[in-house]
């Protein structure tokens, strides 16, 4: 027969005291005004950008400032439409986000399906290998990826882009960290079925990775669509660029127009944050499986 102990006979009469305080009306009210806050600033620059891009020109510059157009105008985008190849930039962006990711994804499903299931030697030291490259900047390597395309022959394509972004470290883990995750008895019951590791992986495993799926697609698609340090070195044809890069032919201007900056970087943005509305309760699942906290 278990005997209570005091320090047990506590334990529930201060989770009912947390309990308590938690639910209080004022500590409700001090989580909601901090969320209130924070969702605000969050937000701002994004408000912000809508506003300046359906300003009239000028309007930026009066004394008086705006939180709201004083006429809703399309001009900005008619203008930055009408100047710069804005479409060919924008499908650029889509071909090379689209191809990265599924490149991207699907690699690191089967690098992280291999250290997370599969038992080979140094299985941990080439884990560890993989993220110690994470701590090593994007910048020092620069040089050596861009003399390897160059030795392809394929510099100014959009293969220049798209192979040298083909893994992730941060991916191979996030997949390792979920695969580690799903029930042995699963894999087992396959195999004492007699599946085979491609059968496990395509059967069993991705189809319980669909947040994991998620994280990895939207991870990729993000930093692949605001990447702009690789692709300026990599594109040297302008019809190739990238919405990134063309932000940078706004700013470059000898008088910038803020206003059609902005337009350019409302259009640039809209595509990301519907992926994110869209995905999110995934996106939160594939984090919180993956023991990212």
């Amino acid at each position: 027969m278990a005997i209570d102990t005091p320090l047990a006979l506590d334990q529930p009469i201060q989770k009912r005291r947390r309990s308590r305080r938690d639910g209080h009306p004022l500590a409700l009210a001090g989580r909601v005004a901090i969320a209130v806050v924070v969702s605000a600033i969050v937000i701002f620059p994004l408000y912000w950008m809508l506003v300046v891009a359906f300003s009239p020109r000028g309007e930026l510059f009066t004394q008086e400032l705006r939180y709201w157009p004083s006429t809703f105008t399309l001009e900005n985008f008619e203008t930055v439409f009408n100047r710069f190849p804005v479409a060919d930039w924008f499908v650029n962006s889509v071909v090379i986000g689209l191809f990265v990711t599924a490149f991207t994804v699907v690699v690191n499903m089967l690098a992280g399906y291999a250290f997370a299931r599969l038992k080979f030697p140094g299985n941990t030291a080439i884990f560890l290998l993989v993220l110690s490259t994470m701590m090593i900047p994007v910048q020092v390597i620069m040089v050596a990826q861009f003399k390897l395309v160059s030795g392809l022959g394929i510099a100014g394509t959009y293969w220049s882009v798209i192979l040298p972004s083909a893994a992730a470290a941060f991916g191979i883990f996030l997949a390792r960290q979920f695969i580690i995750s799903i029930p042995n008895e699963l894999i087992e019951a396959a195999r004492i079925d007699g599946a085979g590791h491609v059968r496990i992986f395509l059967q069993i495993v991705l189809p319980l990775c669909k947040p994991l799926l998620a994280v990895l697609t939207l991870l990729t698609l993000m930093g692949t669509w605001n990447d702009f340090a690789w692709p300026l070195i990599a594109l040297k044809d302008p019809d190739l660029f990238t919405l990134p890069i063309g932000l940078l032919y706004l700013k470059g201007q000898t008088t910038p127009d803020y206003n059609a900056i902005m337009a350019l970087a409302l259009i640039s943005v809209i595509p990301i944050v519907i992926l994110f509305l869209v995905f999110q309760r995934y996106f939160v699942q594939g984090f919180a499986r993956s023991g990212i906290r």
